[in-house]
């Protein structure tokens, strides 16, 4: 009979953190420039230097190959804005008040660029924010607008400094120009700090003009869990609205209209494909009239039509990746041109994973590991050692802590994070007392995609889910023999005591963060669900 493995005892207080004395520095020696690069929805699977067989990353694999990349770092709340306050407040949702995307994020509250501007850093945030409220702590900050916060591909509008303008040119490329001024026109007597955020590869997956048609000769590989049929698993998997075969959009997602259907204006690809030039319409028709002719040709059907979309899809994701990878490059050699390369630690990460295929999805929200797993790549050569790896498990709402410890400035105890940077520092081993678990809460339902409430663990070895609020439900995974997650040995008798450690690991965990009782406090309907629920009200 398989031995089964045992969980370890949850550490009684988090390694690393410091009392707070009011953000005072305590180091006075010259600090490191932070530059934190994070992209919307990008994904291990397609990063090369994480093995990934899709695409290649030649400056993530730089970073990777002259730092490090951390293979367990994980989401909290595998969706944007939610993210997003988790990183800046070091807290985990039910604590900053952003649970869900329809919030308004709370500016008032202490955040680590706050305190990074009051211990003599010149900070700034660029590019996508999606957090409604205007950004504080920051000298300068340019951030997307339009598209309910998500911003446009083309001649994308920018909320900046107070007033709304409109940028010409391809987002990616607007976003780094925006960034590398700040670089040249700063302080150059302060260390800088600037959030450096992407709006690629965001759905609809517009690639850059130079960059249309790229992959339209290539066939990718087809996830093996393309047409999981989700058996001895829950309702939450089959009654998602996240599927490639059922909910992607043809016009939005596939972009199977014509020039003379999409100016006929009743569609969603009116508005961004109008924001292009001339020139750059002419080069969409082109690309896309073959996509659109094939399709309408009828000769799809099925199983066939499922891994035909999938195709397509990969061949617009990936595209817009390789703008941002160009960008990494362009970021490092401006740095390696002015001297501060080695002198600014660079971050590459996402807010979350992303589905490519994976169970037949795209999209994210699932605790699963495609989604929950966020890349994170790291360089810094006083003291990142070039071409290491970790396996220590971190959240998102580590990064601030880290930041701020590299800074020399204590860590708040109000934030819940804790640094890695000792983690970074040795070469990746994890330090005793560390952490051997990342905890997960998503809120958002009913909603888009109608992804079930869950909250749960992922430990070195499993992970334990638990569905609630309309449904209870729970999924045992055993990662280290079932890696794509497709059993659930929840009810397995040969888990029963894995099940029953995971499980008092698990109420730890939530009591010493303090998402006590969710069960309970959460059958109240989230900030969104009236919006969600009017809206499909009227559809009927």
């Amino acid at each position: 009979m398989k031995q089964i493995r045992t969980i370890y005892a949850l550490p009684l207080a988090a390694a690393g953190l410091v009392a707070c004395s009011g953000g005072k520095a305590v180091q006075e020696q010259k600090r490191p420039n932070i530059i934190f690069i994070m992209t919307d929805d990008h994904t291990t699977q397609a990063i090369s230097c994480y093995g990934g067989r899709l695409m290649q990353t030649p400056n993530m694999d730089r970073l990777a190959a002259e730092g490090m990349r951390m293979d367990n770092v994980y989401a909290t709340n595998a969706l944007s804005g939610p993210s997003r306050a988790c990183i800046l407040t070091g807290k985990l949702s039910h604590e900053n008040g952003f649970t869900d995307n329809a919030c308004v994020f709370n500016g008032d509250q202490l955040t680590f660029p706050k305190l990074l501007q009051q211990n003599g850093y010149q900070t700034a945030v660029i590019g996508k924010w999606h957090l409604i409220s205007e950004p504080q702590g920051f000298d300068f900050w340019s951030v997307l607008s339009g598209q309910e916060e998500q911003g446009d591909y083309y001649d994308p509008d920018f909320h900046e400094m107070g007033r709304e303008i409109q940028e010409k040119g391809y987002v990616t490329d607007v976003i780094t120009d925006k960034a590398l001024r700040f670089i040249d026109g700063r302080d150059k007597d302060k260390p800088f700090f600037m959030m450096f955020h992407h709006k690629a590869p965001h759905r609809n997956w517009m690639p850059a003009p130079r960059h249309l048609g790229i992959f339209n000769d290539t066939t990718f590989p087809v996830p093996e869990t393309l047409f999981d049929e989700f058996e001895g698993r829950g309702d939450a998997s089959k009654e998602q609205d996240m599927s490639i075969a059922n909910t992607f959009q043809n016009e939005w997602d596939l972009k199977l209209l014509t020039r003379e259907e999409i100016l006929a204006g009743d569609n969603r690809l009116y508005k961004v494909y109008t924001r292009m030039p001339e020139e750059v319409q002419r080069k969409w028709d082109e690309v896309y009239a073959p996509r659109i002719a094939e399709y309408r040709s009828g000769k799809l059907q099925g199983r066939e039509m499922v891994e035909w979309k999938y195709q397509q899809y990969m061949r617009d994701y990936l595209a817009t990746v390789l703008s941002v990878d160009e960008s990494i490059g362009r970021l490092m050699d401006h740095l390696e041109e002015i001297g501060e390369l080695d002198n600014t630690i660079i971050v590459y990460t996402s807010d979350q994973g992303f589905f490519l295929g994976e169970h037949g999805w795209f999209d994210k929200r699932f605790m699963y590991e495609e989604c929950q797993r966020m890349p994170f790549l790291i360089r810094y050569p006083k003291t990142i050692k070039a071409g290491t790896a970790s396996n220590a498990i971190c959240m998102n709402i580590d990064f601030g802590p880290t930041f701020l410890d590299f800074a020399g400035i204590e860590v708040p105890e109000e934030m819940q994070g804790q640094s890695f940077k000792a983690v970074l520092e040795n070469e990746g081993r994890v330090p005793e007392g560390w952490r051997n678990l990342a905890y997960y809460h998503y809120y958002e339902y009913p909603a888009e995609h109608m992804v079930k409430r869950h909250y749960g663990i992922r430990t070195p070895e499993y992970k334990l889910i638990h569905f609630y609020n309309d449904i209870d439900q729970w999924e045992l995974y055993d990662e280290v023999n079932d890696p794509d997650e497709m059993k659930n040995l929840y009810d397995d008798p040969a888990y029963a005591q894995v099940r029953e450690e995971l499980t008092v690991l698990l109420r730890a965990t939530q009591e010493k963060y303090g998402d006590t009782d969710p069960d309970e406090k959460e059958k109240v309907l989230f900030q969104g669900d009236r919006r969600f629920l009017d809206r499909l009200n009227k559809k009927k």
